[in-house]
């Protein structure tokens, strides 16, 4: 049986808490917008983490057929929040700091929040 966009987006959530991302949610913003259906929103504690979650990321997207576009740095550092655009599910690896002041959750709230 094919995995839905949203169990694909749950199973990242867990990897990405497997690989000790910290306060990690799941928010359906999919009647939101027309560009994405989820975000997966986790707090890293340094660019090694980061690296490595971004790793399993590309093996995840190898075992499940997801889109995978070219990443971007979305601070000037370059390290406090990386966003992995996989198509429908989005991911910000973000520092406390960054997390802290973009507040995501509270940009998108009216999305469901999931996790």
């Amino acid at each position: 049986m094919e995995k839905t966009v949203e169990q694909m987006a749950l199973e990242l959530a867990q990897l990405m808490e497997d690989g000790k991302g910290q306060d990690v949610s799941v928010l359906d913003i999919s009647k939101l917008n027309s560009w994405t259906d989820y975000f997966v929103i986790v707090t890293v504690t340094s660019s090694a983490q980061a690296e490595g979650m971004y790793r399993y990321v590309k093996e995840y997207n190898k075992e499940n057929g997801l889109e995978f576009h070219q990443t971007a740095h979305k601070s000037p550092q370059g390290n406090e929040w990386i966003l992995l655009d996989l198509g429908a599910i989005v991911i910000h690896l973000m520092t406390k700091e960054a997390r802290d002041f973009y507040e995501l959750e509270k940009l998108w709230h009216a999305g469901v929040k999931l996790r």
